[in-house]
């Protein structure tokens, strides 16, 4: 239930974000000229103030509260209906057309953007992110969190049978009872399933050798995962530490960061946008900008669809056909936004989609840093 509560206040949030970044834009009205502006004292010509923007209605009933509520959710001023059609299936001509001038008309891509990572957060909130691999990561870094707390716990004996059995001058008699208390202790970790705890011989030896990659790789991450880290930087061995014993909370990190920094893929796309059209005199920072926020944003709207359905028999086929779709839309806002001729798109879609994937992974690496370092 709770999670419904935060997943309906972030819809709201969404709404509320989104309208403070897109200010209200509105027509004339004779209704109030002569009167001033109750925020800056300007004489009014019209509904708004030509000053500072306020409108010159300034509401104080109670019912005016679940208006605004509404309003600001569901209209965008209007803007949303003129945006989201022209986003789905002409985001060239929206890309193009807001770039050179027609902004009132439409969301800005910031404000747009916002909306759909706070709904994007809002359907995950309330629906969960489905199952797949994002749940199979989640049970398995569980798993792994409660394997760590039972090897750490055995690690701790076995270090403390280790030390005794260190001294030289130890009885044989309790040398050989602290050898079978150790061996126990290894069962033990063997019985609930545990990675058996490395001695000391076996750390200083380090992963064993193989012929075959795949077990090789294998082997040096269960050796990784039963040792320490030791990069030099302490900082970094501790994060790494810390992760290695709680990969759950690590996910955990992982999902809020990617909420709370959505804003950083804007930024890590913007060069790949430039590669496409180096040193063009033609196109600036700024459509590039306005091209990737639109992007994005529909890649987000899209997502929360696809989930929406997932919960119906026709799942599969939606993220089928959202998956085909993607690269489609891609060339279209391409095309359309930038006037490319159909060879042209096409080359830069197909180097689009792996900049995408780049931009992607550097995300996902810039939340696993951001993890590590909390």
């Amino acid at each position: 239930m709770s999670g419904d509560i935060e997943g309906i206040g972030a819809a709201v949030t969404a709404g509320l974000a989104s309208r403070a970044v897109e200010p209200r834009h509105g027509g004339g009205s004779g209704e109030h000229e002569g009167t001033r502006c109750l925020n800056c004292g300007t004489t009014l010509v019209g509904s708004h103030c030509h000053r500072c923007g306020q409108k010159a209605d300034v509401h104080r009933s109670f019912g005016a509260i679940g208006h605004d509520l509404v309003h600001a959710i569901f209209h965008f001023e209007g803007k949303l209906w003129n945006t989201l059609p022209l986003l789905a299936w002409r985001p060239g001509d929206l890309t193009r057309r807001y770039i050179h001038g027609e902004r009132a008309r439409f969301i800005s891509p910031l404000a747009l953007f916002l909306f759909a990572v706070f709904l994007t957060y809002a359907v995950l909130s309330m629906v969960g992110a489905g199952g797949g691999v994002g749940e199979e990561i989640a049970r398995a870094a569980a798993e792994q969190t409660r394997s760590n707390a039972i090897r750490s716990s055995l690690q701790d004996e076995v270090e403390r049978v280790e030390t005794r059995l260190a001294d030289k001058s130890l009885p044989a008699a309790e040398r050989r009872k602290l050898e079978s208390e150790r061996d126990t202790l290894q069962k033990s970790a063997d019985y609930l399933g545990v990675a058996r705890s490395l001695t000391r011989e076996e750390r200083a030896a380090g992963p064993p050798v193989l012929a075959d990659p795949v077990q090789q790789v294998a082997t040096s991450a269960s050796f990784a995962t039963r040792t320490k880290a030791d990069t030099g930087i302490p900082a970094i061995d501790h994060g790494l530490d810390k992760a290695i014993a709680n990969p759950g909370l690590l996910f955990y990190k992982l999902q809020a960061n990617a909420y709370k920094f959505a804003w950083a893929l804007i930024p890590l796309s913007l060069p790949f946008m430039w590669t496409l059209f180096p040193f063009s005199r033609r196109f600036h920072m700024y459509d590039h900008f306005v091209f990737v926020t639109y992007s994005i944003s529909f890649v987000l709207l899209l997502f929360v669809v696809v989930r929406l359905l997932n919960l119906t028999l026709i799942g599969e086929v939606a993220t089928l056909g959202a998956m085909l779709y993607l690269p489609f839309h891609m060339y279209r806002q391409l095309r359309g936004a930038y006037r490319l001729p159909t060879a042209g798109a096409l080359m830069r879609t197909a180097l689009l989609l792996f900049f995408s994937l780049f931009a992607a992974i550097n995300f996902i690496f810039l939340l696993l840093a951001l993890g590590l370092m909390g």
